[in-house]
């Protein structure tokens, strides 16, 4: 299986990199147009700023390119939250492959921004990348941006208020937890996305 970790400049990529090793698989890390349109999987990591992100993405000629994905494209924290149409960081527009809008998590009394730590998911309808999951499951979270609940929420999560956790419309998926920091749970996302 060629599984491509896009190069976006996130902290987070070699952390991905070791939790997709631990499964048997070595991904290659690329910003090549080619080697990204060649790939069986790919998988947009990022911790970082949705401006930055977004920034690096133009620069490098692959906003177009991740548009056009028709294999299996996994976004992972930010990488997801570019996969909908703007986010309130930045006043940053994304990539539009999701309807919906990431916003600023709101703070309030007991409720820390960033959120950070364990956090139990809510699922939202059946999905085969959950299979296996239990309502109620605990991922690691690490963020002060979420995007809204929509019809291609498939788990949710609350802090302070509801937001998406795993999103999924066909070929377009997303965690905003960190499945390479969420232990047996987040292994088991990462399975599940190179079974699809």
């Amino acid at each position: 299986m060629r599984l491509v970790l896009v190069d976006a400049g996130g902290a987070n990529i070699g952390s991905v990199r070791c939790a997709l090793q631990r499964l048997g698989v070595d991904p290659v890390l690329s910003a090549d147009v080619d080697t990204i349109q060649a790939a069986d999987r790919v998988i947009l990591p990022g911790v970082s700023t949705a401006a930055t992100v977004m920034g690096r993405l133009h620069a490098l000629g692959l906003i177009d390119v991740l548009r056009g994905l028709r294999q299996p494209l996994l976004g992972v924290c930010v990488g997801m939250q570019l996969l909908f149409e703007h986010s309130e960081e930045d006043d940053t527009p994304c990539f539009g492959l999701l309807p919906g809008r990431v916003r600023r998590i709101p703070a309030g009394e007991g409720i820390r921004v960033p959120h950070m730590g364990w956090n139990q998911l809510q699922l939202r309808r059946a999905d085969p990348l959950l299979d296996g999951f239990a309502d109620g499951e605990h991922a690691y979270f690490v963020h002060s941006y979420a995007a809204d609940l929509t019809p291609d929420c498939i788990a949710g999560t609350t802090h302070g208020h509801a937001f998406a956790a795993a999103v999924r419309r066909g070929n377009v998926m997303g965690a905003q937890f960190h499945p390479e920091r969420s232990s047996a749970a987040g292994a088991r996302l990462l399975a599940r996305f190179l079974a699809l």
